[in-house]
């Protein structure tokens, strides 16, 4: 799936991400709140309005979650295993839902990186988001 020096890169990538996770997470969410209004449903209990804390809260779990999962992209099904319960079972979101934010969150790596998300890193973390999307989502079947 994905190949040594791309596991390499995404893990840096993630990295470099993390100290500004809530910035990255937040305006991921709100772009998928923008463009797939559905998605909102999820959210109707929180102030999900543009920086605020319910948003950045959220968005910077999401970031972190990501990052911690490149760490070790081997153990990605045991890494996510509390998180594939809480969203299958207790929070019910739509699994579609997963890679709807995938999207969201390429779009807006391409903007924060400018330059530094070449093609090849593009490829690399539209993969590993894939397969992220597809861990959170196996408790579905």
């Amino acid at each position: 799936m994905l190949s040594e020096r791309e596991r390499t890169l995404i893990k840096s990538i993630w990295e470099r991400l993390t100290p500004v996770a809530e910035d990255i997470g937040s305006e991921a969410l709100l772009r998928m709140f923008v463009t797939y209004p559905g998605t909102k449903t999820y959210f109707s209990h929180l102030d999900i309005s543009q920086r605020s804390p319910h948003l950045l809260s959220h968005g910077k779990k999401i970031v972190l979650a990501i990052a911690e999962g490149a760490r070790d992209i081997s153990r990605l099904t045991v890494t996510l295993g509390p998180l594939q319960s809480l969203h299958a079972y207790k929070l019910r979101i739509d699994p579609s839902n997963f890679k709807l934010l995938s999207h969201c969150l390429l779009v807006t790596l391409a903007c924060h990186l400018g330059e530094e998300f070449t093609p090849v890193a593009h490829a690399a973390i539209d993969k590993y988001l894939s397969a992220f999307s597809a861990v959170l989502a196996e408790k579905y079947r």
